[in-house]
């Protein structure tokens, strides 16, 4: 010890290496007991605790050590415990200022009363109940009289001591909050009461039903003598070990940022070698997009020019000029889109062409974006055509001298020189006005604000926003299509009927797409199925579990249409698919968010009856039904609604298996198509045995032997949602991941962003209670299943970060499905670090 102390001073006193030997000194003298045995540990927890009594008594005492070591954890947990968003702390200056205005708002006479306190300090809502205790707790500690409310200095003092950034004076309100009665004591009684306003502040409906046990957990964890209380220092010991948990998280990722950055290739060090690359890798990463797009821009440039040099030479060129050029080569890019645009919507056939070696040339997971880009080009080029028309060409059709068009033109217009209104009322006239009526009606009900209810219109025209407007009208471009070869036939300037072309362009891909929707109606009668159980689940979703068609080979990932004719005879909406492939039945979860699945989640009510709440302790209500296998399964099944499939359907998940790496993302609902390929992973990695029957498992996961087929090394799926009752819809496929998968072949991350995040006072208990029922039992107290939940959102560069060092030069897909605001910060981390590291991410967005 001398030596290394000897040692120490001869070097500089801002040396890093004095540090650690410093270091190493305090950690023998605070942390290694010299002598072994009860008695020192008796001591050692005597002293805490009379260090915790004189903490409370306002007593500042103890050994320089002991200081030392207060001091530490009072720095670590400046982000341990906090009253205040992570938005407000450190910044509780300009927060202020906020408050103070609040506090004018709600005040009365001065004073501002209780019930106002949570909305004042940024705490309304759910957090009310949560606010007026923390109210109370204040109050007491400031010897403050608060029964006709509190003064604006008074609230200042409040809110200074919430932001105080000192850990142990954070603590004690915490433990006064819990304390009511203020003898230095927590009852289970009062922990209990805790957990009920921090489940009802995280809307945690289930965990508040069972606040009582988790109470006796806690008291169970801190109070092995059974004194029946808890003492600060013990409260303070559980948290220290989050808070060295949540140390350990940052220190981890700050190592792996750092070493991501040092496996930086080469061509990336400089700035001008950086932009080539990054350059070359985007050419790369969408060659299959560019060289499409660049095709059909030269096709419909090559059109245009074409067209316009045609009637660049023609005689009308002297009477209407450039005008008449533009119109009709608008016009020619037109016919080709309005072609073209039915291709990318021939579902069946694309989801053939997926499978073959045009995969590797066209990006056919792209193909409702393509659709949109076409409609773009339909609606610029009616857009030229019809103003060059209007604008121009007929007035100086009009206009033109009498015997120069009776020359030029009169034999177009049967030698009779036609009226503005004449030309508008003509055939060709009245067909393009019909066009452009429709197509402007179908195309805005096909945008996203009409399309997503995302516009509110009044209730005479309410009907126009939802899905079911968006589909109907998008059925009435059969007209357009119809007006268009009308329009195109009977042309003014065009008598030869071999080059009026429009029916030539449109006639294979009407046919084409005709014959597939003409296919659907025909074997319509072969897409029946049972049901064979039905789950209404907490948050409107229904689940429905149906008998395997004959023949119905689908990959994880696809999606199919549902049809209940018993709602609509026409309507048919997509559904992911739920089940893998390996199953021997098919099922869907739906969630009602329109009139349609409102409707069909109502009629399959009214089969279902409640499950047993009690086979389970916290089960989260649920009704469900299951067909009858009895002689009485044709009455049973006459009971449930008439339901109809087609399908499956390519879609951009299927493609999983070509990747090194998975990351599965899903917001909410967006969760199913990816738990077809969780489920897929999951027959793959458990022990072969004989089919199981869907009654046996209320997940709905039936193991049966499959063949063992080469597929991704890891599977890392990112569940987001912010209901609690959403884990139930997957929980049995949560259990089978924990239960077969012992080589971590899938790891699962749920997130539950109505909780807090992990550090708010207000999830501080939520945090205790769920570290030890998972470690005690093994089950998550918020999902109820054996995954581990985190509150709030992911960190999504953290995650990338992680996943980047952790599979180096691997081939990582990232499937997403959810909200459009995630895309294209997910796209962005995946080119950034494709860029910074060795690893490759490639991102895939479901569309339906």
């Amino acid at each position: 010890m001398i030596s290394m102390k000897h040692s120490s001073e001869e070097v500089d006193p801002d040396d890093p290496s004095k540090w650690i030997l410093e270091s190493i000194a305090i950690d023998q003298m605070v942390d290694v007991p010299i002598n072994e045995g009860t008695q020192n540990t008796a001591t050692k927890t005597l002293n805490r605790s009379n260090s915790s009594l004189r903490k409370r008594n306002g007593v500042q005492a103890g050994s320089a050590v002991k200081m030392g070591r207060l001091a530490s954890g009072a720095t670590r947990g400046i982000r341990s415990l906090r009253f205040l968003d992570r938005t407000v702390t450190g910044k509780e200056a300009d927060a202020w200022k906020s408050v103070d205005k609040r506090f004018n708002q709600h005040s009365v006479d001065g004073k501002l009363p209780r019930d106002k306190f949570g909305a004042c300090i940024g705490m309304a809502g759910d957090s009310k109940d949560f606010a007026g205790e923390l109210f109370d707790a204040l109050a007491r500690r400031r010897n403050v009289h608060v029964e006709n409310g509190i003064t604006e200095d008074e609230l200042r003092m409040f809110w200074e001591d919430m932001s105080n950034r000192d850990m142990e004076s954070r603590l004690q309100i915490f433990f006064d909050m819990c304390d009511k009665n203020g003898d230095g004591k927590l009852s289970e009684d009062e922990v209990k009461e805790v957990i009920v306003l921090s489940a009802s502040a995280n809307k945690l409906a289930n965990l508040k039903q069972q606040a009582a046990a988790y109470a006796a957990l806690i008291m169970e964890e801190l109070d092995p003598d059974h004194l029946g209380y808890i003492e600060m220092w013990q409260l303070e010991t559980l948290l220290r070990e989050m808070v060295s948990i949540e140390e350990s998280d940052v220190k981890l990722a700050k190592k792996t940022q750092t070493l991501t950055r040092a496996m930086l290739p080469k061509k990336y060090r400089t700035p001008v070698s950086r932009f080539l690359s990054q350059s070359a890798e985007r050419i790369h990463e969408n060659w299959k997009r560019i060289w499409v797009i660049t095709l059909w821009i030269a096709i419909n440039l090559g059109l245009f020019v074409w067209k316009f040099c045609q009637y660049r030479n023609r005689g009308a060129f002297k009477v209407m000029g450039y005008c008449l050029c533009c119109a009709k080569g608008a016009a020619e890019t037109l016919k080709f889109n309005m072609a073209l645009i039915l291709l990318p919507v021939c579902r069946r056939t694309l989801t053939q062409l997926r499978s073959s070696f045009l995969s590797y040339l066209i990006p056919f997971d792209d193909n409702i974006n393509f659709h949109k880009i076409i409609a773009c080009a339909i609606a610029i080029g009616t857009y030229v055509h019809v103003i060059m028309h209007l604008t121009c060409d007929f007035p100086r059709l009009i206009s033109c001298p009498k015997s120069e068009f009776i020359l030029i033109l009169g034999s177009g217009f049967d030698y009779d020189q036609p009226g503005y209104l004449d030309l508008v009322a003509s055939i060709p006239g009245v067909t393009g006005i019909l066009m452009i009526l429709i197509m402007a009606f179908s195309f805005t009900l096909a945008t996203r604000y009409f399309r997503k209810s995302v516009v509110k219109l009044p209730a005479p025209f309410h009907h126009l926003a939802g899905f079911n407007s968006f589909w109907y009208a998008h059925h009435l471009l059969v007209l357009v299509y119809i007006l268009l070869v009308i329009h195109g036939y009977f042309l003014f300037l065009t008598k030869d009927w071999q080059k009026k072309t429009t029916w030539m362009y449109v006639m294979v891909p009407v046919l084409f797409y005709a014959s597939e929707r003409t296919y659907t109606v025909i074997s319509e009668s072969n897409h029946r199925v049972d049901i064979i159980k039905a789950i209404i689940y907490t948050g409107n979703v229904l689940a429905l579990y149906m008998s395997k068609p004959a023949g119905f080979k689908y990959k994880s990932g696809m999606y199919l249409f549902v049809k209940c004719p018993n709602i609509s005879n026409f309507e048919w909406h997509p559904f992911s698919i739920t089940s893998a492939p390996g199953d021997d039945y098919l099922s869907v979860h739906i969630r009602t968010l329109g009139d349609w699945t409102s409707e069909l989640k109502n009629k399959f009510a009214q089969a279902c009856e409640p499950q047993n709440t009690q086979a389970r302790r916290g089960n989260l209500v649920r009704m469900e039904t299951r067909a009858n296998p009895s002689s009485n399964y044709e009455y049973s099944q006459a009971s449930y609604p008439r339901i109809l499939i087609k399908g499956p359907f390519g879609a951009p998940a299927q493609n999983f298996k070509k990747y090194d790496i998975l990351l599965l993302i899903g917001l909410g609902i967006g969760a199913t198509p990816f738990i077809s390929i969780l489920k897929d992973l999951l027959n793959n990695i458990k022990p072969n045995s004989s089919a199981g029957s869907i009654h046996d498992h209320p997940s709905g996961f039936s193991p049966t032997p499959v063949e063992h087929k080469k597929g991704p090394e890891r599977a890392y799926f990112y569940w987001v949602t912010r209901e609690q009752g959403s884990f139930e819809w997957f929980k049995g496929v949560m259990d089978d991941v924990a239960e077969y998968d012992h080589n971590h072949v899938i790891e699962m991350h749920n997130y539950l962003t109505s909780v807090y995040e992990e550090g708010d006072a207000r999830s501080a208990l939520i945090a205790m209670v769920q570290k030890l029922q998972h470690a005690k039992n093994g089950v998550d107290v918020v999902s109820e299943s054996r995954i581990r939940t985190h509150f709030s959102r992911p960190n999504w560069k953290k995650v990338f970060s992680q996943l980047a060092t952790t599979h180096e030069s691997s081939r990582i897909g990232v499937f997403y499905c959810g909200s459009p605001t995630l895309t294209k910060p997910l796209k962005e981390l995946c080119q950034e670090f494709s860029s910074n590291s060795s690893t490759r991410f490639h991102f895939h967005k479901e569309n339906f």
